[in-house]
């Protein structure tokens, strides 16, 4: 579609969008396509003025999901889909995954319905082994912190953190934490239109309990990787579920993999909402992002 109008959604803290997604907007005017930067909650904005709306740099909506849920289906055409977006901001579809029989973290859930006391809360706490708690709904580390059992201190401020998050009325989650984290890292598999376009690997975020924060996102430390045939296969097969559980293709998609003690790779999390797509890493990734976009307007 020639003079095609897109909007690259965004948050009010990065108006002009992060600047790993500037080149985009190049990529799309050498296709004959207008992108612009939009504020997901800017009142002033006329969303049903564009023909696409391209979910970039959201990244404040976690306190308000069901906002910004309502927002997304309110768009004429989203990428990705509104029912994409709405299956994995609540990271319980790793349930979904560990279901079908791909390798997870294993997960402790905790439902605010049940009114789990302190006692109830800290009975589901592992006993051995660094441990972290965080919200189903979060975005870029966010509200999640990592704990060590065999300090009350430590073991005290878990407790308090998960009870803040069920009084808020927020599904917890508390997961073992990966030691292979600390050596090698997280690797994310940056996906386009289907196509694995190239890898990154970046670093441990979490050294301690959560902490109030004014920041988007924690600063991470990143490189250029090359994914493992392992690796590759595990993030295809996730996001085979991811496909069959939306009934939605995926214009984009970021996988991210740890180690487990065996070395088997293992998905902590799929970012097909806001994730940062890292292009400068790859080769022309802007420019098949772009070609993924005029696609869908036709």
């Amino acid at each position: 579609m020639t003079n095609a109008r897109v909007a690259l959604a965004t948050c009010s803290q990065l108006p002009d969008l992060d600047k790993d997604d500037v080149p985009l907007i190049g990529a799309l005017a050498e296709r004959g396509v207008t992108a612009e930067p939009a504020v997901w909650d800017d009142p002033a904005v006329d969303w049903q003025s564009y023909d696409l709306v391209l979910v970039r740099s959201t990244w404040d909506y976690s306190p308000r999901h069901d906002e910004f849920l309502a927002w997304a289906r309110s768009l004429p055409q989203v990428a990705n889909s509104a029912d994409v977006i709405e299956w994995n901001t609540d990271k319980r579809y790793l349930r979904v995954l560990e279901e079908a029989g791909i390798p997870v973290i294993p997960t402790i859930w905790l439902d605010p319905a049940r009114h789990l006391s302190k006692r109830a809360v800290h009975t589901r706490m592992p006993a051995f082994g660094d441990f972290v708690v965080k919200p189903v709904v979060s975005a870029g580390a966010k509200n999640t912190g990592r704990y060590q059992p065999v300090s009350a201190e430590s073991r005290g401020k878990a407790i308090a953190h998960a009870v803040r998050l069920l009084d808020d009325g927020r599904w917890v989650m508390i997961q073992p934490y990966v030691t292979s984290v600390d050596t090698t890292g997280e690797t994310c598999l940056i996906f386009i239109d289907g196509e694995l376009t190239h890898a990154v690997r970046k670093n441990a975020v979490l050294t301690g309990p959560a902490e109030d924060t004014s920041e988007l996102y924690a600063e991470e430390e990143k490189s250029a990787f090359e994914a493992t045939p392992a690796q590759i296969e595990v993030a295809e097969r996730a996001l085979a579920v991811a496909r069959e559980a939306t009934g939605a293709e995926l214009t984009y998609a970021r996988v991210d993999l740890v180690s487990g003690d065996d070395g088997v790779p293992m998905v902590i999390e799929l970012e097909l909402t806001e994730p940062s797509l890292w292009m400068k890493y790859g080769t022309g990734v802007e420019g098949k992002l772009a070609d993924a976009v005029v696609k869908l307007l036709g």
